[in-house]
């Protein structure tokens, strides 16, 4: 006995009169099924933000013909319900940053929860946390109060206190979901909607949901994401197999793949690349912000590797270059030849200071920065500390400079294999004394004992600042040194030590959030690169930064006078 023909008419045309007839046999594109979940975006839903809102969300061609399609009209014959079913129980959406993931999977959630004649149907939106799962659950409620026939169907509530929309009629709910809530395992879900998979730090709550399916007829598992940064990540794995099901679909024809990245050896300045991996470029993606940030990237390694990950959805290093170094030698200003040079030219000027310290092999780093006027621009003055017995390998690794640099006097030794933090803040006390001193900013994770130190010799009315070099802590330093960089609004003055971290510093942007970077710590060796002069600098920085424009009688400055 052969196969039926398509049953689509059954429900489908029993609601959607108008709709095409299907009289297909066996795995095939399913048009009712297809055209009626395009037409509930077209007819149903509205965009919520910009130029766009309240506007009927008409889906471009590529969502109607590569995604929405496919992914809902795709059906096989199942024996196990004597019905056909959609072909495709996981799916996995990868494009460039704001081309419209999480408005594309909000209006799949909605149509999932009221529409898909599912009774009882549990909808979830996962990531990472419930501040990033609320991202789609937040466009889908905005959409139930915008769109006029969502907000007059009988039975949908939206209940904003508890992040669900709920469909009485249907007995059916949307809401959200944490890795952190993976205790609930007590789920049916009927669909899972993973917001950024590259967040994710493991395959828990993947797995927990995907194997939390099996007692629903059409389940759906979509993912919507951007290419990551972490080749040992759970989102890489993932991504390496959907791109082997991409190539061979027939290794797991119930997962549903939507790649676009820009080859690896594709031009990422070449704006005719832009939309292979942007399909929305020109339609609701402008084509002036990438210009934008593709002339920024060209000036900031940091910010290409940015720009390839997001904008071109490449996936890249986590660590990348961060200082492009013809713009740092363009800050030069008149070259000091000795570390005592620039002490006697800036005697009596108001420094913020950063310090960095450590025990064995590292550098022990303090910068003394004088800010920009409208006369000049800002100085930098550094003075660096190393076990006399790591000289040797650091010797090695600077192809013989650091004895240059001991005898110039830019690198103090101090005697044996460790520092001597009481020797220590005696020189900094000694060295910082010609200037009037506003603060000093250090690494919270390792100056305690020295911050103590520091206080008994300069009074505690001098803020020393305990800073975390997080993501959190570290960004705003960095983009302000880099600001100063690119504005030619500092000097160095050739400090060889410097120079050296400078051209050594890589940095690592969060996963989920471009904008957060911190300095990547080099790994503890003898013969490893240092950057403790970037981290002194960008504390400096930061710290006037940030702190520089309270008004003159709260802040009080030591040293000098």
């Amino acid at each position: 006995m052969g196969l039926p023909e398509c049953d689509a008419a059954a429900y489908e045309r029993f609601c959607h009169p108008n709709l095409p007839v299907c009289t297909e046999v066996g795995d095939h594109f399913c048009k009712p099924r297809a055209v009626r979940v395009a037409g509930f975006f077209d007819t149903v839903l509205v965009h919520t933000k910009g130029t766009f809102a309240r506007k009927p969300f008409i889906l471009a061609p590529w969502q109607r013909n590569e995604i929405v399609g496919p992914l809902f009209g795709n059906v096989r014959w199942s024996a196990e319900h004597n019905r056909f079913v959609r072909q495709y129980r996981m799916g996995w959406v990868e494009l460039a940053r704001k081309c419209g993931k999480s408005e594309l999977l909000a209006g799949i959630a909605l149509y999932l929860l009221a529409f898909d004649g599912e009774e009882g149907a549990e909808i979830y939106g996962a990531a990472r946390d419930r501040d990033q799962a609320r991202i789609i659950w937040d466009v889908a409620s905005r959409m139930c109060q915008l769109s006029p026939k969502l907000n007059q169907r009988e039975g949908l509530r939206v209940r904003r206190h508890e992040h669900r929309i709920v469909d009485e009629r249907t007995g059916s709910y949307y809401t959200v979901l944490a890795r952190d809530a993976l205790g609930n395992l007590g789920l049916n879900p009927s669909a899972t909607l993973f917001d950024e998979v590259i967040a994710q730090p493991d395959a828990q709550l993947w797995e927990a949901m995907r194997t939390a399916m099996g007692a629903r007829v059409e389940p759906l598992m979509l993912a919507a994401t951007t290419a990551g940064n972490d080749p040992n990540s759970f989102a890489a794995a993932e991504h390496a197999q959907c791109v082997k099901v991409a190539e061979e679909p027939e290794r797991e024809p119930h997962r549903f793949v939507y790649i676009r990245n820009l080859p690896i050896d594709a031009d990422v300045f070449d704006e005719r690349n832009w939309s292979i991996p942007a399909p929305a470029l020109g339609d609701f993606l402008s084509v002036q912000t990438l210009r934008d940030e593709a002339m920024e990237a060209r000036n900031d390694p940091s910010k290409e590797n940015s720009f390839r990950q997001f904008r071109c959805n490449q996936w890249v290093s986590q660590s990348t270059r961060w200082m492009a170094m013809h713009l740092y030698r363009e800050c030069t200003g008149d070259i000091w030849p000795t570390a005592d040079w620039g002490a006697k030219l800036l005697t009596g000027r108001q420094v913020w200071c950063g310090l960095d310290l450590s025990a064995k092999l590292d550098l022990t780093s303090l910068c003394a920065f004088t800010p920009p006027t409208s006369k000049e621009p800002g100085h930098a003055l550094w003075w660096h500390w190393l076990p006399e017995e790591a000289l040797p390998a650091l010797d090695t690794a600077t192809a013989h400079k650091a004895r240059q640099w001991v005898k110039q006097g830019f690198l103090r030794l101090m005697p044996g294999s460790v520092i001597d933090y009481d020797e220590l803040c005696r020189q900094i006390h000694e060295v910082l004394s010609p200037y009037k001193v506003r603060e000093i900013s250090y690494d919270k994770w390792s100056g305690e004992a020295v911050r103590q130190n520091l206080e008994r010799r300069f009074g505690r009315r001098l803020p020393i600042i305990p800073n975390e070099p997080t993501y959190v802590g570290m960004t705003v330093p960095m983009r302000e040194l880099m600001a100063l960089t690119v504005n030619h609004s500092w000097c160095h003055h050739g400090n060889p030590v410097a120079l050296y971290c400078f051209d050594s510093v890589e940095v690592r942007r969060a996963v989920d959030n471009p904008d957060l970077m911190k300095p990547v710590k080099p790994v503890r060796s003898p013969t490893g690169t240092r950057i403790d002069a970037v981290v002194t600098t960008a504390l400096a920085v930061g710290g006037w930064a940030i702190r520089g424009q309270e008004p003159a009688q709260s802040r009080t400055a030591y040293g000098f006078s």
